[in-house]
């Protein structure tokens, strides 16, 4: 069995996986979630890679799974930790040297939110829980936190990608990155065709048990 490592997204916690986890520990997994140190202005990357490696301890046949701001750190922990796979769900793949906070301008994000009418659509109900049970969305809601400005401004420091067998998730119903954009954008960053799931943005909270089938799909390989 596995041991799921399981990185939260921008403004998130561990919390956001917790039905994630339940499915996965029902097939005899087990799974780290741990909260990164987002809301300390000083925490950077390596801060929050450090979290992750730390809460791992000696586990392992591990799976680290990054979802969207979560994929800045995944590689990071990939390259300190013998790692199995490395999944990005609906992840914002980094370039080695690329901040944060230029991602958006330089992937060509912003311009296909722009295009792809996301852009204006304001309220996160719609755009990013539209698929999420009220309750369970606005739980997560109350759950935001702070994140570091000084990791948004600091350089990914990897010189290349980290050499793990990687896997991408698009999610087909999101409303916050066009899924015909991060097909575009797996593919010219990571060579690779995307694996696809039915699915909002926050697919962890609206599709547990169909995101637990496809990760575990992965130890097959």
């Amino acid at each position: 069995m596995a041991t799921f490592v399981l990185i939260h997204g921008g403004g998130d916690s561990g919390w956001a996986w917790h039905l994630l986890e339940a499915e996965l520990r029902t097939r005899g997994h087990e799974t780290v979630a741990p909260d990164l140190p987002s809301d300390r202005p000083s925490a950077g990357l390596g801060d929050y890679a450090d979290a992750v490696v730390g809460a791992v301890g000696e586990r392992r046949n591990l799976v680290v799974v990054g979802h969207s701001y979560g994929a800045f750190t995944a590689p990071l922990v990939a390259d300190r930790l013998p790692v199995d796979v490395l999944v990005l769900l609906a992840g914002m793949i980094p370039a080695p040297g690329e901040r944060p906070d230029d991602w958006w301008e330089t992937t060509g994000c912003i311009q296909a939110r722009d295009s792809a009418g996301l852009s204006a659509i304001e309220d996160p109900f719609e755009s990013f829980y539209h698929d999420v049970p009220r309750k369970l969305a606005e739980e997560s809601m109350r759950r935001e936190r702070q994140e570091s400005s000084r990791a948004g401004s600091e350089p990914w420091p990897l010189a290349a990608w980290p050499d793990t067998p990687t896997k991408f998730i698009v999610c087909k119903d999101d409303r916050f990155f066009p899924p015909e954009f991060f097909r575009g954008l797996t593919r010219a960053r990571l060579g690779l065709v995307p694996d696809e799931i039915g699915g909002g943005h926050c697919v962890a909270l609206s599709r547990p048990k169909e995101l637990a089938d496809l990760l575990e799909g992965y130890l097959q390989g």
